[in-house]
């Protein structure tokens, strides 16, 4: 029976199809290395290019990706609920594409301040040279005051990168219809599972397949879904005279870890709910940052435009610098790192300079960590951050 269960849809998405001539296929599709294609004649090298022209997928030459490519487009579009998936080697080539396909020289954009770090270095080395200004919002501006003639974009990530601010999408879209912007938004945190923006009134949704996409933390993969034919084209065009490519292989292994998304997805979650609730405990513990938490600020947010949450959170805790080191080196169960999404706990212990840069931290002294909580047992995680607690009670400053 047909059905549109995100959940059935991700099992065969994709899959091998049948070999007309032996009546079988296997269950995954192979991944399909390719940089030379060949057209049987002329008429079929015409119509492709005409397929092209046209913003069609027509793969000309390898370097667009085959069969193998084109089943995890497929994948994004589903996820998403868009029309057109154009894919990236990375998170921030996804998003250098996002912004090098709408924006032009002498034009304006509005970024959240909440966004992933690294979208404020590409503006600082790429976009300023190209003479592309943008002005990073708190939630809570008034954006109708900020938009420019010349504004193009707006640009948001929610829930934010460190400390998971909840946005209202659908009043971004709201401002952005009003002056005729496009609203783009990195989903990596939803990555079409627990959230999915296009439907909210976004136009554009970035996702880092890196992370809960691929989910075992051996892969670089960004894609960019849009469901405006007129987007579509300009990231079309832009997708392919940057020489954008990914690996075969690569787009193989984020097909295989996509099927299992959803259990390791609320699974995660889960487990950072006991998380959160253990840190609720603790005396160190100042706030915690996690939009299905219900003391969070975005909760309300969250509970009406997700349909789950994931392994991410951040505590601010009452340690000094030194104490704070301590914590997180004595913790044996969390890799430190700047990724996540993966099957295994990371820690990240955040700078004062970059949040500083998010107005939705305010001002204060206390350490901020950002935890991915994995799929190791709860009650081990909890015994871990214990231990490491305890050592940092333990330091005199």
């Amino acid at each position: 029976m047909p059905t549109k269960h995100i959940d059935t849809l991700l099992q065969h998405a994709g899959t091998a199809p049948f070999n007309p001539e032996t009546g079988t296929a296997p269950v995954p599709l192979p991944p399909m290395r390719a940089s030379t294609v060949r057209f049987a004649n002329i008429a079929a090298l015409e119509q492709a290019q005409r397929s092209k022209a046209a913003g069609g997928r027509a793969t000309t030459y390898g370097r667009m990706g085959m069969d193998t490519h084109a089943a995890l487009e497929q994948v994004f579009t589903q996820l998403e609920g868009g029309t057109h998936c154009y894919l990236a080697s990375s998170g921030l080539s996804a998003m250098t594409m996002v912004m090098l396909a709408l924006c032009s020289a002498g034009d304006h954009a509005l970024i959240s301040d909440c966004v992933y770090g690294p979208m404020r270095e590409l503006d600082d080395a790429v976009l300023k040279r190209m003479n592309i200004d943008i002005t990073y919002f708190a939630a809570g501006e008034d954006l109708d005051e900020l938009v420019r003639p010349n504004t193009k974009l707006l640009y948001v990530e929610s829930p934010g990168s460190l400390l998971f601010e909840m946005l209202d999408m659908g009043a971004m879209a709201a401002v952005a219809q009003r002056h005729g912007l496009v609203l783009a938004t990195d989903n990596t945190w939803g990555s079409g599972y627990i959230y999915r923006p296009l439907t909210l009134g976004a136009q554009v949704s970035v996702i880092a397949g890196t992370k809960y996409v691929g989910g075992h933390s051996d892969l670089m993969l960004g894609a960019v879904v849009t469901n405006d034919e007129q987007i579509a084209r300009k990231l079309n065009r832009t997708q392919y005279a940057m020489g954008y490519s990914i690996s075969a292989d690569d787009a193989w292994l984020a097909l295989r870890g996509v099927r299992t998304m959803p259990i390791r997805m609320a699974q995660h979650a889960r487990h950072a709910m006991q998380v959160c609730e253990f840190f609720k405990s603790r005396p160190e513990t100042v706030r915690l940052f996690h939009p299905a938490w219900p003391q969070d600020p975005g909760h309300a947010l969250w509970q009406r435009d997700c349909t789950g949450s994931n392994g991410m959170l951040s505590v601010e805790l009452r340690l000094s610098p030194a104490a704070a080191r301590e914590f997180v080196d004595s913790l044996t169960l969390f890799g430190i790192g700047f990724s996540w999404g993966g099957y295994e706990s990371l820690v990240q212990l955040v700078s004062g300079k970059d949040l500083a840069k998010h107005r939705y931290w305010g001002e204060g002294d206390n350490a901020l960590v950002r935890l991915h909580i994995g799929l190791e047992s709860p009650e081990d995680i909890i015994a871990d951050l214990t231990q490491a607690l305890e050592k940092a009670a333990a330091v005199k400053d």
